[in-house]
Order: C-alpha cells, then structure tokens, then sequence
C-alpha cells in the first residue's frame, strides 16, 4: 500500500484491510482479535468487527494521517 492510499483510508477498518496494512493474513488477524492479542483497538459491534485507523498508523510509525 503506497503513503496516498494509506492517507486515503476511511477511520476506520475491516480485519482484512487491517491485515494488510500489518503483513498478516486474513485468518491469523481473526485469530489474534479472537483470542484478545490484537495490538491495537478492536471496536465489536455485534458480529461486525472495525480497527481504528489512527492507531494502525502508529504502530506502523507513519503517525498521523496528512489532512485532506
């Protein structure tokens, strides 16, 4: 994923785009989230399951998002 689409990047994200950004495979992110090992928020919302961008972002060093 290049810096423009990473700044394109809604709020937040579903378990396969979150995987993606972290090098991991679809399975293994659901596995981690499951058994609570995810590193960053995991917000439930029912049987839906979003990551929060922002945080993503750090945990990779890219910090804050460009404003646009």
């Amino acid at each position: 994923m290049n810096r423009q689409e990473l700044d394109d990047l809604p709020a937040v994200v579903d378990v396969p785009t979150a995987a993606r950004l972290l090098g991991l495979s679809r399975t293994a992110a659901y596995e981690l989230i499951r058994v609570g090992q995810w590193p960053t928020p995991v917000f439930r919302l029912g049987r839906l399951i979003r990551i929060p961008t922002a945080p993503l972002l750090e945990l990779l060093g890219l910090g804050q998002r460009a404003a646009g």
